[in-house]
This record gives structure tokens, C-alpha cells and sequence, in this order.
């Protein structure tokens, strides 16, 4: 067992008194959560996926319960409604918002915000109701076979003390190897890299983050209201700068999450984990050159590819010791694959901070839930969460 301190307060799961049992602070936790906006992006291919199942069935065992749960999901018009009753029929206070309702693109075109779609925008879309609904909101994806409700306590747990942004961090050991490969054989490494020739502040917050990539973190909803999203991936990334400008080392803190069981992406393509990296690649690199770093782009392949071959060999050695399956080979061709995504970062498509938007959380919610409308009677029905399914 480690008990090592970052430069950022990382919170382990001794396995005593901590935020899902006994004590002042779980208490305190537990009843953050009724204060607490619960965001679950999800696509179509959750829809009654037994890992998402898992998800809101936890989630429903809550005490209290949240605020509201904000379900920002991207689906085909004739998928949006049996996936919405589906949501609706567990005890939550579900809110589904479509994000990709014509109603929501209509919106955003007319706002300038057209063009790209992704996870970062879909979560961008529900963090204005989020942070609208509750004191607090926590964010986390729907593919963990392993999730239990006290991960939310267990995020919310830094927010009841003295911090802003709280983010979770857990092992990917499963089936006999080890996974959670674009954080280690991707950031790890570009974060090494860029920290070598560089001591700005912004890198060593980056780094001290033991898994930058996980989907789940709590924010203040002040802080919610400040986060510039990518439009697809690299929010995760993009999250932490804007936590870095917001709460800094002292306001921000990391959580013990135990181990956990995802659903795996293949290397390859567009929608595998190198299309991912360039994503993530773009991100990174723009946040910290925001923040005055200045890459050297012609060699920071090379030395991603060095630095990255030095992780390998410690991969190996700990998987052996503990009795792992694991193929340096594979992992090799991997970092080829990365380092190809490793460029200076294009024009900045991010999404404003909610505090600047150009139109309310309201105006979305309305427009992601057009079965709301009541068309015959040509008014809206009563703002208010349904719990149940309705037509």
C-alpha cells in the first residue's frame, strides 16, 4: 500500500474512515450528494448496455439522492426514444437532453457554434443545467463494469473541505494485463517530455495527475461554469487547464477510485485510440502553450519515443513481477503509432465557458427535450424532472 502525496492532495483508499464510510468527512460527503448534479454522457451504443445498466442502478441506490442526473446522450432520432424511456425508467431524477436534437443544432448554428460534435460536447451541453441544478457537480462515463455509487461520494468528499476540482484516479489491471493505454503510453510519456525542458507550473499540475485521462471528476459549479470543452475528446485534458487557471495546486485535489474494468477501444482508426491521441495530442499541447510553454515540435517525437520506450521497459518489469501478460512489441507500435499525432494544435474549436455563453442552460434543456412540447396545445408543459417514463 502507497500513501506518496503529489503536488496536488491525492486522497487514498486506506481502506478505513474516507469518503463512503463512517465519519465526519462521509457524512459530509453523503450529504453533498443532494446538492450534487450527477452528468452521464452516453451514445447509442449504451443504450441497455449492461455496464451502463450497472452505472444508473447504482446511482439509484444513493442516499440522499441527487439533485438531478443530466444525461447528455448522442443518438439517431428513431434511437433517442426508446433509449429515453429506458433512462426514465430507473428511480432518478433523470433529465435527457439530446444533443444532437435538430431543435440543439439549430441552436448552436445560430449561436456560431456549429460545426464538430463529440463527447466534449455533449458534456459541454449538460454542464450548463448541471451547474444550474446543484451546488456541486460530478461527471463520469457510463462504460465502468466496475462503477459503485460511492465513487460519487468519493469525488464529492475533496469538495466538502477546502477544494474546487477534485478528479478520480484508478488501476486498469484486467483479464491478466494491464490497460489504460493512451494514459501510459501516450500522456505519460508527452508529459515527461514536455517536463524535462520545461518547469512551468501548468506541466508539473499535468503531471501530477496519476490518471489525466479518467472520465470522472467533481467540480464546484462555479468551476462548471468555467470550462472551455473540445468538441470530442481531449475534454479530459482540456478539464485540467481550465482547473489549473481556476484552482490552481492548492484547490485541487485527486481521489482513490480502486480498480476498474472499462470497455476497450481497438489501436487502430479513426474511433480507436490513435485517432483518440490526436485529439488529446491537440489539447495538451494547446493548454500548455497557452500557458507559456513553448515545445520544441522538431524533436519532441524523438524524445516522446525515447521516453516512451524507457516506460515500456518499466511496464514490463512490473507486469512480469506480478504476473502479467504483456507484449513490449505491441506496446512499441503503439508509441509509432502516437507520436504521428504529436503537432503543434490547430485553430482552438473549443466551446465558450458557460459563464459566457451566448445563450441560457435553459434554452438547451429546451431544445434537447422536444417530446416535452406539448404541440397541440401549442405550449410548453411544466418545467419540472419527470422519474418515469412519459409520453
Amino acid at each position: 500500500m502507497e500513501y506518496v502525496q503529489e503536488r496536488i492532495a491525492t486522497l487514498h483508499a486506506f481502506g478505513g474512515t474516507n469518503g463512503d464510510s463512517g465519519g465526519t468527512l462521509a457524512r459530509d460527503a453523503a450529504a453533498a450528494v443532494a446538492d450534487t448534479t450527477v452528468v452521464v454522457p452516453m451514445t447509442a451504443r449504451e443504450h441497455e448496455n449492461p455496464a451502463a445498466e450497472r452505472v444508473l442502478s447504482e446511482l439509484e441506490t444513493l442516499e440522499p439522492a441527487p439533485a438531478a442526473v443530466v444525461v447528455p446522450v448522442r443518438a439517431d432520432a428513431a434511437e433517442i426514444d426508446p433509449f429515453r424511456r429506458w433512462l426514465e425508467s430507473f428511480a432518478l431524477p433523470i433529465q435527457v437532453c439530446w444533443c444532437n436534437a435538430p431543435e440543439v443544432e439549430t441552436l448552436l448554428a445560430d449561436a456560431g457554434l456549429a460545426n464538430g460534435f463529440g463527447k466534449g460536447r455533449d458534456v459541454w451541453l449538460a454542464l450548463g443545467p448541471a451547474a444550474e441544478a446543484g451546488e456541486y457537480v460530478v461527471v463520469h462515463d457510463a462504460d465502468a463494469r466496475s462503477y459503485e455509487a460511492a465513487h460519487v461520494r468519493r469525488l464529492l468528499a475533496p469538495l466538502t473541505m477546502t477544494f474546487d476540482f477534485s478528479k478520480g484516479y484508478y488501476a486498469r489491471v484486467e483479464d491478466g494485463r494491464l490497460y489504460g493505454r493512451l494514459f501510459r503510453l501516450f500522456y505519460a510519456p508527452l508529459i515527461r517530455t514536455l517536463a524535462a525542458d520545461n518547469d512551468a507550473p501548468v506541466v508539473d499540475y499535468l503531471e501530477a495527475f496519476r490518471y489525466a485521462l479518467a472520465g470522472e471528476f467533481a467540480a464546484t459549479a462555479d468551476l462548471a461554469r468555467r470550462l472551455r470543452a473540445p468538441r470530442a475528446w481531449g475534454l479530459e485534458v482540456g478539464t485540467l487547464g481550465d482547473a489549473f487557471d481556476y484552482a490552481g495546486f492548492d484547490g485541487s485535489a485527486q481521489v482513490d477510485l480502486g480498480r476498474h474494468e472499462h470497455d476497450h477501444r481497438a489501436v487502430a482508426g479513426e474511433t480507436g485510440l490513435e485517432g483518440m491521441s490526436r485529439e488529446v495530442a491537440a489539447e495538451l499541447l494547446r493548454v500548455v502553450e497557452e500557458r507559456g510553454v513553448e515545445p520544441d515540435y522538431e524533436t519532441l517525437q524523438e524524445r516522446y519515443l525515447s521516453a516512451g520506450d524507457r516506460l515500456i521497459e518499466q511496464y514490463d518489469a512490473d507486469a512480469a513481477f506480478n504476473g502479467l501478460a504483456y507484449d513490449p512489441a505491441s506496446e512499441r507500435d503503439q508509441l509509432a503509432r502516437y507520436a504521428k499525432s504529436i503537432a503543434p494544435p490547430g485553430a482552438d474549436r473549443r466551446l465558450p465557458r458557460w459563464v459566457d455563453a451566448p445563450f441560457e442552460p435553459s434554452a438547451v434543456l429546451e431544445a434537447a427535450q422536444p417530446w416535452r412540447t406539448d404541440r397541440r396545445a401549442g405550449r410548453r408543459r411544466p418545467d419540472r424532472i419527470d422519474t418515469g417514463a412519459q409520453d
